[in-house]
């Protein structure tokens, strides 16, 4: 009987797995489709790679070198014979000194200089997570900057702490002419203005996104560039902080260029397209202090300096709300998956309705204060006024009671009698599928918008209660 198992292979089928599927049993059926073509170079070549790694691996070791070379050689060889290409032998290795490490440049002395290299082989992919006898990954980064012809660092936060280790290096880097670019962002207000300022004083270059609402970038990542494909990113968890780097419980993928090329050009690929969008301004600290975290304790909402503009997939919804109501149906269900921005789509629709109401009064309703906070934000933004809306949880209570944003909670304490049914032009209920609970039905029971909007991911209630009605 054949010693496979249920699940799943992606495996070029060779001469000895095809004799380990005619052996299989009945209960287990092979799933085989042809080879496709634009596959067909990565498979093959992947294949062949073990084949050569377990033939040398299994010869002894003192004969690895010559005879692993020998049947390289071999193999090119006999390449360039079936292709019919003589150019294919110049990838055959030589027999002596197979290695190139460095091509090292010439002194003012008349010497050649050194190239430390990594202590991580520049061949290896392997995972750090600064665990006890293990590597820290701040170590392992500061020993990829001296060799790096470019350094490209996205990181969600930067803190001095977290900067001083490579302050020397990353100097000695940008003084060689060097280009070190650093993407950060605002959010959660943890990235410190000094510690930009100190890399900006080196040379680098930075730009920030000052965004709280919409893109909340939590990316961490180092790219060095290299010539020769050498190149090498670390992507993980750890920020530019002190314990993220040396003794946090961090994970951080280091990734080889010479072994996973792809992997590294997606992400200077991603990088590019970062570092050239607009929602990434060169640092300004007139501009950080101004626009970016704002003061604990402070009640009002920084601004990106982005304009918030719905994604081609959320305009055909606000389309739909429009045709909707223009078909005379005031009281509409915005029905989309979680994560697509329902609360974007409502602030957007809502800027546009009250071009045209009169006074254009809202209740936004949602069932918790951190909904409630982030909703106001991103009104605030759609808006571009940082003191839109007010809230109406817990300890808060409006003093306007023109633009609320309330908790179910605190409306049913409050109790709705004293509110005029009409008071508010446009009500907002998040979650809506919770809309057939008392305390909502109570609420849209009583009040009569100009324009009711619920918004769901998910319009069936388990329970069977109706919320279409």
């Amino acid at each position: 009987m054949s010693e496979l198992e249920r699940g799943l292979y992606e495996r070029l089928i060779d001469e000895g797995l095809r004799a380990e599927l005619a052996k299989l049993g009945p209960d287990l059926q092979p799933k085989r489709e042809e080879l496709r073509e634009a596959e067909a170079g990565d498979r093959i070549a992947l294949h062949l790679a073990k084949v050569v790694e377990r033939a040398i691996d299994g010869m002894a070791e003192k004969e690895r070198v010559q005879r692993g070379i020998e049947l390289a050689r071999a193999v090119v060889k006999t390449l360039a014979g079936i292709l019919g290409d003589e150019n294919v032998l110049f990838a055959a290795p030589v027999e002596e000194e197979s290695v190139l490490r460095a091509l090292l440049g010439r002194r003012p002395d008349g010497g050649f200089e050194s190239i430390e290299p990594p202590l991580i082989p520049l061949l290896d992919t392997t995972l750090l997570s600064n665990a006890p006898g293990e590597p820290r990954v701040g170590h392992q980064i500061g020993m990829e900057i001296e060799s790096a012809e470019r350094i490209d660092i996205v990181m969600a936060f930067i803190r001095r702490t977290g900067i001083r280790p490579f302050l020397d290096p990353f100097r000695r880097h940008c003084d060689r002419g060097k280009r070190l670019r650093v993407l950060t962002t605002t959010y959660t207000g943890s990235t410190e203005a000094r510690a930009l300022e100190e890399l900006a004083e080196l040379g680098a270059e930075i730009r920030v996104s000052y965004d709280l609402a919409t893109t909340r970038l939590h990316a961490k990542a180092w790219l060095f560039h290299r010539k020769g494909g050498a190149s090498t990113a670390y992507i993980g968890s750890s920020n530019l902080t002190h314990s993220a780097q040396i003794d946090g419980r961090e994970w951080n993928v280091r990734v080889s260029g010479l072994r996973n090329l792809d992997v590294v050009g997606k992400v200077a690929a991603v990088f590019e397209a970062y570092w050239e969008s607009g929602d990434f301004r060169p640092f300004d600290r007139e501009e950080f202090d101004r626009l970016g975290p704002r003061p604990a304790g402070s009640g009002r909402t920084r601004l990106s300096p982005i304009e918030l503009r719905p994604w081609p997939f959320q305009e055909r919804l606000l389309e739909q709300i429009e045709v909707s109501r223009e078909a005379g149906r005031h009281r509409n269900l915005l029905v989309s998956a979680t994560g697509t921005g329902k609360t974007v789509i409502a602030a957007v629709d809502y800027t546009r309705l009250r071009r045209r109401l009169e006074r254009g009064r809202l209740l936004f309703v949602a069932h918790r204060e951190e909904i409630l906070e982030q909703s106001r934000a991103t009104y605030c933004q759609a808006l571009r006024d940082q003191e839109f809306g007010e809230l109406w949880v817990g300890g808060r209570r409006p003093e306007r009671f023109e633009h609320v944003f309330a908790s179910i909670q605190s409306l049913r304490a409050a109790g709705l009698e004293g509110l005029p049914p009409d008071h508010f032009d446009v009500v907002v209920v998040d979650e809506f599928h919770h809309a057939a609970a008392k305390s909502y039905r109570a609420l849209l029971d009583h009040v009569r918008p100009r324009e009711l909007l619920g918004m769901t991911a998910t319009p069936e209630r388990a329970d069977g209660l109706d919320i279409l009605g």
